[in-house]
């Protein structure tokens, strides 16, 4: 338990600049939505997977359980990673930023993906910029293909990407 939290909070009160930037003790910034955001990473190859929010629950049980979860802005409900498709981020190392108001997840992934479209990382496309742009502006594909086939992992379950 950090020092200055009730003995049912995980989190820290934001007293001063000095305590968030340079002290011990975790006191996450989360948003008016009650969110904070997250970017997951490869422990191995250091590859971005994912970006997503968490709220002050799922940072708790991310935190509790070495497994992450999220807050699932399109479904509003926490959001176990892994649960449905069986591949679960197991959680190796856990940052916060300078003014706690972004987590790093440095994870290794049970089956090799991360991504709802069967890609391995979310990050499965690239912009052209600058001298690229001569080539046209459409997006390029990183990732050749797919770990696995969403429609068999996920059935009928509705999409999550909102228009």
């Amino acid at each position: 338990m950090n020092p200055g939290t009730p003995d049912n909070e995980m989190f820290s009160a934001r007293v001063s600049v000095e305590q968030v930037e340079e002290g011990s003790t975790l006191a996450p910034k989360f948003d008016e939505r009650g969110l904070i955001a997250s970017i997951t990473t490869d422990i191995d190859s250091g590859e971005v997977l994912m970006h997503a929010y968490m709220n002050r629950e799922s940072l708790q049980r991310t935190i509790e359980t070495g497994e992450a979860h999220y807050w699932s802005r399109s479904r509003q409900q926490l959001w176990h990673k892994g649960a449905t498709s069986g591949l679960v981020q197991s959680v190796r190392e856990l940052r916060i930023d300078d003014d706690q108001d972004c987590i790093w997840l440095r994870v290794e992934v049970k089956g090799g993906a991360s991504c709802h479209v069967g890609y391995r990382s979310c990050f499965y496309r690239s912009v052209p910029v600058g001298a690229e742009r001569d080539g046209g502006d459409s997006l390029r594909f990183t990732e050749a293909q797919k770990v696995f086939d969403p429609k068999r992992v996920y059935g009928d379950a509705p999409n999550p990407t909102q228009l």
